[in-house]
């Protein structure tokens, strides 16, 4: 049920927002359309709708296109200026059909949006930690995508290079292999094939390890601004710095606008949608809503279905019930985005655990051990030591091996 605007004088506006420009179009509160008006898509144009906005009356409500793409800059204007945004979503293509399109329709279409009140939610705030999160998650991502594109194509190029090139290289994982390649000499004149391929593959090495060095660094910078604002997230058993971010990006700076749990794992493509007709009755599974969020959430099940024993012990019961592996991972899913939405909207209670980690680190250094005896010592990797000091994932157990290790050693 929309909102109930007959019995209140005043306006609709929606806004149909472009790379260049933006359209608004005003309405009655019974839907009349009053005027449409198109602007530059800067702060001069902005500043001109805004005005028109004032010189109009009463502003009901205001949906905007494309909140977080090219409405954003208008979106955190409109916000400033003391109005609330209502995000709407582009019309349906049965619409458009219809109707038509040009930027004075979609606008007008915009403001009905509002006014029938269905399709439409509380914009992000995009002047929050959680905006910061998604610009260093963003250009963590590329830098991941581009590291994945380049050791590809490493291994591409080694399988038609010359044997002797091949030979050398042949078995190795990943990061020996980009650490020798990085720091060979294959020589400043590439005349020949052989080495051609060297000094080629050196290169592209030698970038793979800058993009790994800033996606390291864009990693601190992350956990940083979590451990500060969403220190909740970080409990969470399973939350590594990046799922952690992906979440609280997914959920945006003012999380509250979700109204539930469940609209949560709506968000996420966690809650099942019903599928039923005539006599049968049965769900499906959701295949819409926020891919990062739900990419977040299966690998903290995942993390918990290989490291939690009460997990373990849950997965085991409901696979004695008869169901698939997959349905129970769907419905740790489920309940795991209960969690995360509890520690989305709970006042954010400082950590100590990261506090803990550095001291770990600092103690270590100060015995002069490396990271790899450490490991050794207790049967797993260097990784998983490194994640215990920079807290980037909760691991108690092994955290509680390595405390008492580190004060034996």
């Amino acid at each position: 049920m929309g909102p109930a605007f007959d019995d209140t004088a005043g306006f609709i506006a929606g806004v149909d927002t472009h790379d260049q420009t933006h359209t608004l179009a005003i309405l009655t509160n019974t839907g009349g359309v009053e005027s449409t008006t198109t602007f530059d898509a800067d702060k001069h144009g902005y500043q001109a709708l805004i005005d028109t906005l004032t010189t109009t009356g009463n502003i009901l409500a205001i949906g905007v296109e494309g909140t977080n793409s090219y409405g954003a800059g208008l979106t955190r204007a409109l916000v400033d200026a003391g109005y609330g945004v209502t995000e709407v979503l582009r019309p349906t293509r049965q619409v458009r059909r219809l109707h038509g399109k040009s930027d004075p329709i979609d606008a007008i279409a915009a403001a009905r949006t509002v006014l029938a009140g269905d399709g439409t939610s509380r914009a992000k705030d995009t002047q929050t930690p959680a905006e910061a999160l998604r610009f260093l998650l963003t250009a963590r991502t590329q830098l991941v995508h581009a590291m994945t594109a380049m050791i590809s194509c490493i291994r591409s190029l080694l399988v038609t290079a010359p044997e002797e090139l091949r030979a050398t290289y042949r078995g190795m994982p990943t990061a020996r292999l980009i650490s020798r390649l990085a720091t060979s000499r294959p020589g400043t004149q590439p005349t020949t094939p052989a080495t051609a391929a060297a000094y080629s593959l050196k290169q592209m090495a030698q970038t793979y390890r800058d993009h790994q060095k800033r996606a390291d660094e864009l990693d601190e910078q992350m956990n940083g601004l979590l451990i500060d604002a969403y220190p909740n997230l970080l409990a969470i058993y399973g939350a590594s710095t990046v799922t952690a971010a992906e979440l609280a990006v997914t959920a945006g700076g003012n999380p509250k606008r979700i109204r539930s749990e469940a609209a949560f794992a709506s968000l996420c493509g966690v809650a099942p949608i019903p599928a039923s007709s005539g006599k049968t009755n049965r769900h499906r599974v959701n295949h819409g809503g926020d891919r990062r969020g739900n990419k977040a959430l299966h690998r903290i099940a995942l993390v918990r279905m290989r490291h939690d024993s009460c997990t373990q012990a849950y997965v085991q019961r409901r696979l004695g019930e008869g169901k698939t592996k997959k349905d129970v991972l769907r419905c740790l899913k489920r309940t795991i985005a209960r969690e995360v939405y509890k520690a989305l909207i709970r006042p954010q209670v400082m950590d100590t655990t990261a506090a803990e980690g550095q001291q770990l680190a600092d103690e270590r250094v100060r015995r002069h051990i490396s990271l790899s005896r450490a490991a050794q010592a207790l049967n797993t990797y260097p990784a998983r030591i490194s994640d215990i000091e920079k807290h980037r994932r909760p691991l108690p157990v092994l955290t509680d091996q390595y405390k008492k290790w580190l004060e034996a050693a």
